[in-house]
């Protein structure tokens, strides 16, 4: 399952979910989603909450009971 810091990494940047969305190129509700864990984002619209954020992929994205390596 798919797992995120979304919500956390967003308040940090004081940017509500409409501003997320206006960064990335997706509405409110979709970041909603995503924050909720009812939507796995494409990889473009992952890579680019990423770099909205300012972090790697990996700090806001990650498999949950994958093994780290």
């Amino acid at each position: 399952m798919l797992r995120n810091r979304v919500k956390e990494l967003r308040a940090r940047h004081s940017y509500s979910q409409s501003d997320l969305g206006k960064l990335v190129g997706a509405t409110r509700q979709t970041i909603g989603m995503i924050e909720k864990g009812d939507y796995a984002p494409s990889v473009l619209l992952a890579l680019k909450i990423a770099k909205a954020l300012k972090v790697d992929l990996e700090e806001v994205f990650w498999i949950e009971g994958e093994d780290e390596e």
